[in-house]
């Protein structure tokens, strides 16, 4: 009885020790790293993007992408930056966003990250950046006549590769966050086209 008694007793400290030493290895905070299982595999050796690899051939880390790919996310832009192809945007591309509140809302958070600083809070071409002087041209109104005018299509093509003094942003701007932009600038428009209404 006292052998049955005794080995359980053994038993029993193995095993707390086992758990104590189990939990202990899983902690990991400020004081201490904790213990990894397999930290071959948790802290894998990689190559840093410009260092030599001698895993590949040409020994560069950083691949050139299979031909043919794009970028998740990236949409083809098949135009160049003039009169003739922006028309021709105007009449291909239709916008795909329809102009909700959310959507609306979406775009005024673009446009003021992107477009305030020299289109003004209003659209009007009176931004902070030409009013100070900083920028020497004025830049378009876009609630006049001719930005009115403007297909949808038309307006993306500006914003996606610049036109005149304008710069591109398509790389700054995700495709769906354009289009939602030119429902907030369509929105700008409605509001000043009223106002000019009720001042007549």
């Amino acid at each position: 009885m006292k052998k049955i008694y005794k080995s359980s007793n053994k038993n029993m400290v193995i095993f707390l020790l086992l758990c104590g030493f189990i939990l202990y290895g899983c902690d990991r905070n400020r004081n201490t790293a904790g213990w990894d299982y397999f930290p071959d595999m948790f802290y894998s050796a990689a190559y840093k993007t410009f260092t030599r690899n001698p895993n590949f051939k040409d020994g560069m880390t950083m691949r050139v992408p299979v031909p043919g790919t794009v970028p998740r996310g990236y949409a083809t832009f098949n135009y160049t930056i003039d009169p003739e192809s922006r028309k021709r945007a105007g009449i291909e591309l239709v916008n795909p966003v329809p102009p909700t509140a959310e959507s609306v809302a979406r775009g005024k958070k673009v446009y003021t990250i992107f477009c305030m600083g020299c289109h003004g809070v209003s659209g009007d071409g009176n931004g902070p950046l030409f009013e100070s002087g900083l920028y020497p041209m004025p830049p378009r109104d876009l609630t006049d006549k001719v930005s009115t005018d403007l297909k949808d299509g038309e307006i993306f093509h500006t914003i996606t590769i610049g036109f005149g003094s304008m710069g591109a942003h398509g790389s700054q701007i995700r495709t769906e966050e354009r289009w939602e932009l030119i429902n907030y600038i369509r929105n700008l428009q409605a509001g000043a086209s009223v106002k000019s209404a009720v001042e007549k």
